[in-house]
C-alpha cells in the first residue's frame, strides 16, 4: 500500500515541480517543447556507435534542472524506473555483434557492447529532456502547446487523457489493495490467484468511473479544448531560447567536443 501511495506521490510530484517561478518555468512552453523536440531528434540521429559525440548533450538536461530547481534524485529514480526497456532492446546486441571496435591493451571491447551503452545513453538523455519538460512546465501546458502548434487535436486530448487517468487507474488500485488487506485475516485471500482476479475487476472499477469522470466534464461543458489559467504569450525572449539551443545541438552534433578537446590538450602537451 506503501508503495501505491509512493509512486502516487511520485506521479503528482510533477505537477508540484511546475508550479515553481524560476526562469525556465516562465519560458512559453512551445519553446521547450520545440526546443526538447529537436534536441530528441538530435541525439537519435547519431551512429549506431557513437558515444562520446552523445555527451556533451547531457549539459541540456543537466542545465535546464538545475536552472529549475529539479531534485537532481528524483530524475534518476525516474530514469532507473523506466531503464528496463532500454536495457531488454539493447542488451541483444553484444551476442550479435562480436566485430572488435575497441582495444583496451588488456581487453577489446566488440561493437555490441558500444552500440548497448550508446542505447543507454541516447535513452537517458531522451528521457531526462521529456521529463524536464514536463516537470517545468505542467502537463495540460504541453499538450496545449502541441496543439498551439498545430499537431493535430485528438493526439494532444489523448494524450492528456492518458497522463490524467493514470492517477485514476492509481485510485483505485489502492482502494482495492485496502479492501482486500482489511478483509484479510492470518494472510488468507493474499495470494496470486485472487491478485489475477483483482486486476480484472480494476480494469472494470477503472472504465467505469473514468466513465463517470467523461459524463461529468461533458456536463461541465467540456468542448475538446485544452484551457489554462494563464494565457501563453510567445516572446523574444523564446524565440532566443530556441535558436540557441538549436546553435549548441547543431554544432555538438557535427563537432565530437570530446576529441576536439582531447586533440587539443595532446597536441599542446606533446
Amino acid at each position: 500500500m506503501a508503495k501505491i501511495d509512493s509512486a502516487f506521490f511520485d506521479i503528482n510530484s510533477l505537477e508540484v515541480f511546475a508550479r515553481q517561478g524560476t526562469p525556465i518555468h516562465t519560458i512559453d512552453p512551445r519553446a521547450k517543447a520545440v526546443t526538447t523536440f529537436f534536441f530528441i531528434i538530435t541525439v537519435v540521429s547519431f551512429d549506431k556507435y557513437e558515444i562520446s559525440g552523445l555527451l556533451p548533450f547531457l549539459v541540456y538536461p543537466v542545465l535546464l534542472a538545475v536552472i529549475g530547481n529539479i531534485p537532481s534524485d528524483y530524475l534518476i529514480k525516474k530514469i532507473i524506473l523506466v531503464a528496463p526497456f532500454a536495457f531488454f532492446i539493447g542488451i541483444l546486441n553484444p551476442f550479435f555483434d562480436r566485430a572488435p571496435m575497441l582495444d583496451l591493451g588488456f581487453m577489446t571491447i566488440s561493437g555490441g557492447w558500444i552500440s548497448f551503452l550508446s542505447i543507454l545513453l541516447r535513452f537517458i538523455l531522451t528521457v531526462s529532456a521529456a521529463l524536464i519538460l514536463i516537470a517545468t512546465s505542467g502537463f495540460r501546458e504541453v499538450c496545449l502547446a502541441l496543439e498551439k502548434l498545430k499537431s493535430p487535436r485528438i493526439f494532444s486530448i489523448q494524450l492528456l487523457f492518458l497522463y490524467r487517468y493514470l492517477f485514476v487507474l492509481i485510485n483505485e488500485a489502492r482502494r482495492l489493495i485496502r479492501a482486500r488487506q482489511l478483509r484479510s485475516f492470518n494472510g488468507r485471500g493474499m495470494g496470486l490467484t485472487v491478485a489475477g482476479s483483482m486486476i480484472g475487476h480494476l480494469l472494470v472499477r477503472t472504465l467505469n468511473r473514468a466513465r463517470r469522470i467523461h459524463l461529468a466534464m461533458m456536463c461541465r461543458g467540456f468542448d475538446g479544448e485544452i484551457r489554462i489559467l494563464r494565457t501563453l504569450r510567445f516572446t523574444m525572449r523564446d524565440a532566443c531560447f530556441i535558436l540557441g539551443w538549436i546553435l549548441i545541438f547543431l554544432f555538438l552534433r557535427f563537432n565530437n567536443l570530446p576529441r576536439m578537446m582531447g586533440t587539443l590538450f595532446t597536441g599542446h602537451f606533446s
